[in-house]
């Protein structure tokens, strides 16, 4: 039998030593998901149609489904004590981070850039200059959608409805409605770790959907013949 892939979102922060990861894996995969393409703006007025001034825009929206109850129930080792005492709050907040600034001079972000970049300049002359954390920079998310579908984006809009609660008023079932702008090559600008692990999912998305487009030219040959009247 298959194993059964999950998917997940995979946070790199923007730290100056080595990307630090919050791996969010989808505790139920939506059943569901809105798959856009958006054409550019027309190139110019010279009176070309198909003229456009760049690549069609891409983004998802999906829904979803946290509970409490499964890993309690489950006896999960892990997640089951941790529902018993904050119910979905951990995997909720785990999701908002993905809409911060990973930077922010007002959150743990700040501080784990600021150590991890200390890190990095240990060992390094005094009169080098000092690595700054750049302020208010949200972080790279690559969306996995199984391995043919990885690929760098935005969190545009993050909508969570709770809908139960425990004694402490934790939520222990919530839906969350997700929007992601993807990411693509005029949007990855940068020498740093974290935006090149996002340009090459980038390009290995791009790579397959050009190879799988060039698959199906067996099917428009069988299509073809299909058309024949002989």
């Amino acid at each position: 039998m298959a194993a059964y892939l999950r998917g997940a979102f995979i946070e790199l922060m923007p730290t100056k030593l080595v990307p630090v990861p919050n791996i969010v894996v989808f505790q139920y995969n939506p059943e569901t998901m809105t798959h856009t393409w958006t054409q550019p703006p027309v190139a110019g007025s010279g009176g070309d149609p198909l003229a456009v001034t760049g690549l069609p825009g891409e983004a998802f929206s999906f829904t979803l489904v946290v509970d409490a109850i499964d890993p309690i129930a489950d006896d999960k080792p892990v997640s089951g004590p941790l529902s018993e005492v904050s119910g979905v709050a951990t995997r909720l907040a785990a999701l908002e981070m993905l809409v911060h600034p990973a930077s922010s001079t007002s959150g743990g972000g700040q501080l784990l850039g600021t150590v991890t970049a200390a890190i990095a300049g240990m060992g390094k002359k005094k009169e080098d200059p000092q690595q700054d954390v750049p302020d208010n920079r949200l972080p790279v998310v690559l969306f996995v959608w199984g391995p043919g579908r990885i690929v760098p984006v935005r969190v545009t809009t993050l909508t969570i409805t709770e809908r139960q609660y425990d004694s402490l008023l934790n939520p222990t079932h919530a839906e969350v409605q997700i929007g992601l702008q993807v990411l693509t090559g005029k949007d990855l600008v940068g020498k740093d770790l974290v935006t090149k692990v996002a340009q090459a999912a980038d390009f290995y998305t791009d790579s397959l959907r050009e190879v799988l487009a060039l698959a199906n030219l067996a099917n428009a040959a069988e299509s073809v013949i299909g058309m024949l009247p002989i």
